[in-house]
């Protein structure tokens, strides 16, 4: 009788073993899709700057025609996390150019930057 619950406990121990907590995806920050960034052309206003990728992550007082959307996730039971940065420029109230990890498509039969 007394077997039982010491073979009930040894296998109980070794299933909490077996056993991993879930773990769920962290996202931080502006998820930024290439096609997004497709839909930036130059002399676009901030409204539809905005409209397109979403409220800027950090938007400096002091750098006031520069808005940099940041982006970190790391994906479920893994240790990788992946980092995106976009900034946009503007001059005089229009966006002016496109920097980052992810930049607009360059249209078929023009050089590229």
């Amino acid at each position: 009788m007394s077997r039982i619950p010491a073979l009930a406990l040894s296998l109980l121990t070794t299933a909490c073993g077996l056993i991993t907590p879930y773990r769920i995806e962290i996202q931080q920050g502006n998820f930024v899709t290439q096609e997004m960034v497709a839909q930036l052309k130059p002399g676009l206003t901030r409204d539809q700057v905005r409209f397109v990728m979403g409220t800027p992550l950090v938007s400096d007082i002091f750098h006031e025609e520069r808005w940099d959307y940041v982006f970190a996730r790391r994906r479920a039971n893994s240790s990788d996390v992946e980092y995106r940065r976009i900034a946009v420029f503007f001059e005089d109230g229009k966006l002016k150019r496109v920097d980052g990890d992810i930049v607009a498509a360059v249209p078929p039969g023009k050089p590229g930057p």
